[in-house]
């Protein structure tokens, strides 16, 4: 790990230690710091915490206080930070479950949430079972004991449905016809998707266009946009939206 970033980390998990005392059980990295594919200047930082018990308004709030990237600068794009108590980590549960939630960032949009109710349905409120999926296989543990002794995946069929409604989502948004930047990751997270529900294994992005390669499929787009990671020109919109379906068609369809 990178030296700025874990002891961004370590300070992280001091911080949260000091505001949320013995009630903080775990704190884990997630996304691209648990499954080894962190690129700096590109990547978010990705950590979630577990609770034993409810946390009171007041904790929520001197949390973020403590953490937002104001008082606690974040070495990458962006912290995203989720809490969870430890009986909905273990549940399984496809609803978002949080405690609180905090996106902070240089170049990140400042986001605060202390309810799942509060969070808008149109930015999804599927991300957080599927964090926590990722989190059972790869979270890397800062604190408490392994992760997957901690989180649950959702059970297969319900896994489905949320990575097809995270398709649904991603298809809303607007799609140049031309190159556009981000189309990269769009296509490159599908594969994702897919190859989590072929193989059983969540893997990073570029990992998971390598995969989809090696089944031969789609790989004159598949090798431009793990190109484009590194500074190759991304794949149009237009292309990214007709992989992104026939994925949605290819996880929609198994059993």
């Amino acid at each position: 790990m990178h030296e700025r970033l874990r002891d961004y980390l370590t300070e992280l998990v001091d911080r949260a230690r000091t505001v949320l005392g013995d009630n903080l059980v775990g704190a884990y990295a997630a996304g691209s710091v648990g499954l080894g594919a962190y690129q700096p200047g590109r990547s978010d930082v990705d950590v979630a915490l577990v609770v034993a018990g409810p946390v009171d308004p007041a904790a929520k709030r001197a949390l973020v206080d403590r953490l937002r990237h104001e008082a606690l600068p974040c070495p990458a794009r962006g912290l995203e930070l989720v809490g969870y108590r430890r009986d909905v980590a273990a549940s399984g549960t496809a609803e978002p479950g949080f405690e609180v939630e905090l996106n902070t960032g240089a170049t990140m949009p400042f986001r605060a949430t202390y309810d799942p109710a509060d969070r808008p349905v149109a930015d999804g409120r599927f991300w957080y079972a599927l964090d926590r999926s990722i989190l059972r296989q790869s979270g890397l543990a800062l604190l408490g004991p392994p992760a997957a002794e901690v989180f649950a995946d959702p059970e297969p069929a319900a896994l489905r449905r949320l990575i097809c409604t995270a398709l649904d989502w991603w298809l809303t948004l607007p799609a140049p016809d031309g190159p556009a930047p981000g189309s990269e990751d769009a296509v490159l997270g599908a594969c994702r998707s897919l190859a989590r529900v072929r193989s059983g294994t969540w893997l990073s992005k570029v990992d998971a266009g390598r995969w989809v390669l090696g089944q031969g499929w789609h790989a004159d787009l598949v090798g431009r946009a793990i190109a484009a990671r590194h500074g190759g020109p991304p794949p149009t919109g237009r292309e990214a939206r007709a992989f992104q379906r026939w994925v949605r068609a290819e996880v929609a369809g198994m059993h």
